[in-house]
């Protein structure tokens, strides 16, 4: 199998499960040295760097809650320590709360948190790395469908976390491109295993309004951040790749 990454070091938030996890495995399956963060399960972390080591490859796991912003640089300097470097940042890690803007019994203090998950965190993150990302670097952010047409009602915040994520990815493109240093977003959409999935009913009528007429699988997503940390998307940068299913179409 080609290793087209060998000799790269990346890091992916939100590394422990779905997406994040699947991101993992196949950086490190192209022969990038992965370190990826969590918040609450280390057994869960754990269990991904076993798996990449049982197929020889190296991984690491930092505990790192993304919402506290002021622990972006220590996270980076951490990651440069143990592996020598950084190549890649595949701004992963989210989460999502649902609610319409008049809903009086709103959870407030969750939306912030969200907002200083999806949002403020990725910023931090993207400005800590940036400083130490080597020639050549890769800069993906994980956006999604939300992030160009919300669709449904309730996800106000949401889809502004990541329309924000992408004009600021589109930013870091032209800030960062006279070093060589790419950024663009992939947009994912609804994933077996993902986030936690809307009720039944609402579920079918967004699946219904995808062109591919079903559910994404995390490695399908993680197809599409490997392309764009890869040395053949080397004059792809400030684009937003849509792999949702055809969402927007």
């Amino acid at each position: 199998m080609s290793k087209p990454l060998t000799g790269k070091v990346a890091l992916v938030t939100g590394g422990s499960r779905g997406l994040g996890a699947a991101t993992v495995r196949l950086l490190a399956e192209q022969g990038a040295d992965v370190a990826f963060t969590y918040v609450s399960s280390a057994k869960q972390a754990q269990a991904v760097v076993d798996e990449v080591h049982g197929k020889g490859a190296k991984a690491f796991a930092f505990r790192s809650d993304q919402a506290d912003t002021s622990r972006a640089p220590a996270l980076i300097d951490d990651v440069v320590a143990h592996f020598g470097g950084l190549d890649i940042l595949v701004n992963n890690a989210a989460i999502s709360v649902a609610g319409t803007v008049d809903d009086p019994d709103a959870d407030t203090a969750a939306l912030d948190r969200m907002h200083a998950t999806n949002y403020l965190g990725v910023i931090a993150v993207i400005r800590a790395a940036s400083r130490v990302l080597r020639t050549g670097g890769r800069i993906i952010t994980v956006s999604s469908g939300l992030g160009s047409r919300v669709g449904a009602p309730g996800l106000a915040d949401y889809a502004a976390t990541k329309s924000g994520i992408e004009r600021y990815t589109m930013g870091v493109a032209r800030d960062l491109g006279p070093r060589n240093i790419t950024a663009n977003v992939v947009e994912a959409g609804l994933m077996e295993g993902g986030m936690e999935p809307p009720d039944p009913e609402t579920l079918k009528v967004l699946v219904g309004s995808l062109s591919l007429q079903r559910m994404g699988h995390p490695d399908e997503i993680a197809a599409a951040i490997a392309f764009l940390a890869s040395p053949t998307a080397s004059y792809v940068t400030g684009a937003v790749l849509d792999a949702h299913g055809g969402y927007n179409a």
